[in-house]
């Protein structure tokens, strides 16, 4: 078992008896989005789990990594990467979307929930 397997399995996704558990909402549109791609073909779970293994297995030599907050970190680290990689959105429109995110969560009434502009 590579060293990263061995991180994921020290850290399995937070879930109850109902399933997987997210302290906010940006958590689960992480989760959700990387199912959405992995199944429109953008990339396989073996090559999610390396890449999501990898950012665990760093984060806990960093002492990072223990909670539900910093298990989406490095969800969401993830994600950026394989992204990236995967050539799905370049870095710059990647930038531009981050961006948009940002400016539509900063003005977004608390409780409601956050939409991009037209278009997005």
């Amino acid at each position: 078992m590579t060293e990263m397997n061995q991180a994921l399995e020290n850290m399995p996704i937070p879930h109850d008896e109902e399933g997987p558990v997210f302290d906010e909402p940006w958590q689960a549109q992480a989760f959700a989005l990387t199912v959405k791609l992995n199944e429109a073909g953008h990339f396989s779970w073996p090559e999610w789990a390396d890449i999501f293994g990898a950012e665990i297995a760093t984060a806990t030599k960093e002492g990072r990594g223990c909670g539900n907050e910093d298990y989406f970190l490095c969800w969401l680290a993830a994600l950026e990467k394989i992204v990236a990689e995967k050539e799905i959105l370049s870095t710059d429109q990647l930038l531009t979307r981050k961006e948009e995110w940002r400016h539509a969560n900063e003005h977004t009434e608390h409780g409601e929930p956050i939409k991009l502009g037209a278009g997005h």
